[in-house]
C-alpha cells in the first residue's frame, strides 16, 4: 500500500524535507529500492536504527519496511544500559547509526561495514550464533521497545500490515483537511510520530518535514522552546503531532502574542492525558487541537478526534482498524489490529483483545472516555511511560531504605515526595541520593524537583500497607497541595 502510494503522487511533489536534503515522490521509490539492496547485500536478519530525525532516519525506515525486514527503531532517550538489553533482547547483528561516537560505548565486538550510499548512515555488524537469536512471532517486521516503565523495557512485535492499517486510518481521518506539509517533531524512532507522522502523510501525498532534534529544540536533555516556536514559524506546516508538554508550549505562546502558524490546520495531541483547561485555552488560542489515544501494543493510534467528528474531553471515537470496549471493571480493551506478542513470550491469538490497564467509558456518541490507569505506572506530559517504583526504589535505596513517592502523572517532570522520619537526612543527603539514583534512569524519568511531606508514611497512619507498600491513592489525597507546589515555580515562568 506503502509503495503504491509513492508511485502515485505527483512526481515533482516533495516527499521528504529535512533542511539539508530534500528527496521528490519520483525519486523517492528508487532511493528505497537502492538503500533495500545494500541492507541486504549486509546479510544482516534484523537491523536496528539509532539516528536523529532526518532524511536518513527516513530513507533506513521505509526501506527496512518496505522491504519486509526486521527493525528496531532505538530511542535516543534510552540509557546505554537499555540501548544494551535492546540490541541484545531482538538478536539485532546490524546496527545503522548517525552517531558513531555514542554507538562506539555500545559496540564492542562488533566490526565497522561501510555507510549506505543513501542514507548515508553508517553500519556496524556483529556475528550471533542463529540458536542463541530470540524467536520472534511470525510476521514481525517492526520491534518498538516501550519507554521504559521498568529498567528493562519489553520488546512489541507488530506485523507490517498493522502498521499500514493505522497510517490509512489517520490519512483518512484527516483527507478532508488536505494537507500538504507535516512537521515531525516528536522523535521518529516514537512508533506515534513513525506512522502517523511518516506513512501516514506518505499516503497522503505530502510533504514529511523531518529536521534534526537540534533544529526544533527536541533533544532529550531538554526542550528549546525559542528553537520549537521559530521551527515552526519558519516551516509553516498544515499538521504536528504532539504530547500535552509541547502543546503547553504553543499556548503559552499564543497568550503572549506570538499566535500558531496561520497554516496550521490539524494538531494531535496524545501520549498522555490532556487536561480540559488546556485544551480550552488552546482553542481559545486558535490552535486546532485534536485529542487521541493509542498505545504500541497496539500499534499506535486508538482512537482520534477529527474534523468531523470533535469533542472536547474524549480521546475521540475508535478509527476503522480497531474494535474498542470497556469491560465490567471499567477497563478498555482493543481489537482488530493488535501485537504479535512481546518478544520473548508466546506468541498471541492473533484474534485476542488487548487488555490496555486504561479505565474508560463511551458517551452515548461512542465518543471514548479515559479515567486513569488501572496500575500504577504513570504517563508524563511527554508522553513517556514511568514505573513509580522504580523511581523510588532508587532513591530509597540511597536513603538508607526511607519511603519515598514519585509523582508526574501529565506532568513536565518527575517530583518526588520524602517521609519524614525522626532521624531526617539534611537536604544536602536528599539532593546527593537523588544525583546519584538520576544518574541511573533515563532522562524522562528522573527526579527534578523534591519535598518533603510533614509526617512520616507508616502503616499506623495508613500511609503505608502492613508489608510496607506505599498508599498511593492516600499520600495523594493528603498531600496533593504539596506536589502540586513542587510544579508552581516553573510552571508560572
Amino acid at each position: 500500500m506503502l509503495l503504491q502510494a509513492l508511485h502515485s503522487a505527483p512526481a515533482g511533489a516533495l516527499a521528504l524535507v529535512d533542511g539539508r536534503r530534500t528527496i521528490s515522490y519520483g525519486a523517492l521509490p528508487a532511493l528505497i529500492e537502492c538503500e533495500i539492496a545494500w541492507l541486504r547485500e549486509g546479510g544482516a536478519e534484523r537491523h536496528a536504527v539509532l539516528a536523529d530525525n532526518g532524511v536518513p532516519w527516513a530513507l533506513a525506515d521505509l526501506a527496512l519496511h518496505v522491504g519486509e525486514m526486521l527493525s528496531v527503531p532505538l530511542p535516543g532517550s534510552f540509557t546505554p544500559a537499555q540501548l544494551e538489553h535492546a540490541l541484545d533482547d531482538a538478536g539485532i547483528d546490524a546496527l545503522l547509526t548517525d552517531d558513531e561516537a555514542r554507538a562506539s560505548d555500545l559496540l564492542a565486538g562488533w566490526r565497522a561495514d561501510g555507510s549506505s550510499p543513501v542514507s548515508g548512515l553508517r553500519r556496524f555488524r556483529r556475528q550471533l550464533d542463529p540458536a542463541m537469536r530470540p524467536v520472534a512471532p511470525a510476521g514481525t517486521r517492526k520491534i518498538t521497545y516501550t519507554s521504559g516503565s521498568t529498567a528493562n523495557p519489553k520488546g512489541v512485535c507488530l506485523a507490517g500490515p498493522a502498521l499500514e492499517a493505522i497510517a490509512e486510518s489517520v490519512a483518512g481521518a484527516t483527507r478532508e483537511l488536505a494537507i500538504e506539509r507535516h512537521l515531525c517533531i516528536l522523535p521518529l524512532a516514537t512508533l506515534l510520530e513513525n506512522v502517523a507522522g511518516l506513512y501516514a502523510p506518505l499516503l497522503r501525498g505530502a510533504t514529511c518535514v523531518v529536521p534534526p532534534s537540534s533544529v526544533t529544540g527536541m533533544s532529550y536533555g531538554g526542550l528549546d522552546a525559542a528553537r520549537l516556536l521559530g521551527t515552526l514559524s519558519r516551516e509553516q506546516p498544515n499538521s504536528l503531532i504532539l504530547v500535552p508538554e509541547l502543546l503547553q508550549v504553543l499556548v503559552v505562546a499564543a497568550e503572549r502574542g506570538s499566535p500558531p502558524p496561520s497554516a496550521l490546520q490539524f494538531v494531535a495531541v496524545g501520549g498522555a492525558r490532556v487536561s480540559r483547561e488546556l485544551l480550552a485555552r488552546a482553542d481559545a488560542a486558535g490552535i486546532p487541537v485534536y485529542e487521541g489515544y493509542g498505545l504500541s501494543e497496539c500499534a499506535s493510534v486508538v482512537s482520534l478526534n477529527t474534523p468531523a467528528a470533535r469533542r472536547a474531553g474524549t480521546v475521540g471515537r475508535p478509527l476503522p482498524h480497531v474494535r474498542v470496549r470497556v469491560d465490567g471493571s471499567g477497563q478498555v480493551h482493543v481489537a482488530g489490529n493488535t501485537m504479535l506478542g512481546y518478544l520473548g513470550d508466546p506468541p498471541r491469538a492473533p484474534h485476542d483483545p488487548i487488555a490496555t490497564g486504561d479505565l474508560g467509558v463511551f458517551d452515548a456518541d461512542g465518543y471514548l472516555q479515559l479515567h486513569g490507569r488501572m496500575g500504577n505506572r504513570f504517563i508524563t506530559g511527554f508522553g513517556r511511560n514511568v514505573s513509580p517504583e522504580w523511581v523510588e526504589c532508587e532513591i530509597s535505596q540511597r536513603l538508607g531504605g526511607r519511603p519515598v513517592l514519585v509523582h508526574g502523572e501529565s506532568r513536565p517532570y518527575v517530583v518526588a515526595l520524602v517521609g519524614a522520619s525522626a532521624h531526617e537526612a539534611p537536604d544536602a543527603a536528599v539532593d546527593a541520593a537523588i544525583v546519584a539514583a538520576n544518574a541511573a534512569l533515563p532522562n524522562y524519568a528522573q527526579v527534578r524537583r523534591w519535598g518533603r511531606a510533614p509526617g512520616p508514611f507508616t502503616p499506623d497512619d495508613g500511609t503505608l500497607t502492613a508489608n510496607g507498600r506505599l498508599r498511593r491513592q492516600e499520600i495523594h489525597s493528603r498531600h496533593g497541595a504539596l506536589l502540586d507546589d513542587l510544579y508552581r515555580v516553573e510552571l508560572a515562568s
